[in-house]
């Protein structure tokens, strides 16, 4: 039986200029612009169904959702519905059901364990719950995204955060990376950078095409494609 591929996928992040996605104490990253949010929401209005790590749904508690007329007018025209499928990816599912996501107007979905999903199974919160576990009792990722493809998802979005962006590139499970490049400074030794996780060695390390640079007031936007390299 062939195996399924999984969704095109693209990674969407802001950073500091010193390549932070957070401070020090790790709260939600709003020194974006404007026009930074305007291309997340752009990015977001692109996919089928966008994804996020627990972390990044505890730090902001909610989701941007498309709202810009001519953005929603597009994918109804395309036949798609006025917002993609937000899906929580956590091995835990341990997250608060009273966060403010839980009363957006978006559909939800859940990729857990077996033990994650437990909580949310009798619960309307999320329509659909995808469990995929590893021996070592994790999220199968390669295995989730297979089974995306097949309930209809090709272009994924991927908002964070580091860690999750890690294990993707760990898999060859990224095609492009969005960066926004910000004007400010974070520091700090615990500060999160886009890809957590053990590292890369240099030799070892994924490598990116740049596909497209271009500059908004204070903002740079960078657009990778990643050099996939054989399984």
């Amino acid at each position: 039986m062939t195996q399924q591929p999984p969704p095109r996928t693209t990674v969407v992040l802001a950073m500091s200029a010193d390549g932070k996605i957070a401070d020090v104490n790790r709260s939600p990253a709003r020194f974006g612009s404007i026009a930074d949010k305007a291309h997340l929401e752009k990015q977001i209005a692109r996919s089928d169904a966008v994804l996020f790590g627990a972390d990044t749904l505890r730090a902001y508690g909610t989701t941007l959702t498309v709202s810009h007329p001519d953005l929603l007018q597009h994918r109804l025209v395309n036949g798609k519905p006025s917002q993609p499928i937000h899906i929580v990816i956590s091995n835990s599912g341990k997250f608060n059901p009273d966060l403010r996501f839980f009363k957006q107007p978006v559909e939800r979905w859940l990729i857990s364990t077996a033990t994650g999903a437990m909580f949310w199974q009798a619960r309307a919160e999320f329509k659909r719950i995808l469990v995929f576990e590893t021996p070592t009792g994790e999220v199968d990722i390669y295995a989730a995204l297979q089974q995306l493809t097949i309930l209809g998802i090709a272009q994924l979005g991927v908002l964070g955060g580091s860690k999750l962006v890690a294990n993707l590139l760990e898999l060859n499970l990224i095609n492009e990376i969005w960066l926004t490049v910000c004007p400010l400074i974070l520091g700090g030794f615990n500060a999160p950078t886009p890809v957590g996780g053990c590292g890369f060695l240099a030799k070892a390390a994924p490598r990116l095409e740049l596909m497209e640079v271009r500059t908004e007031n204070q903002e740079v936007f960078l657009h990778y494609c990643l050099q996939q390299f054989p399984d």
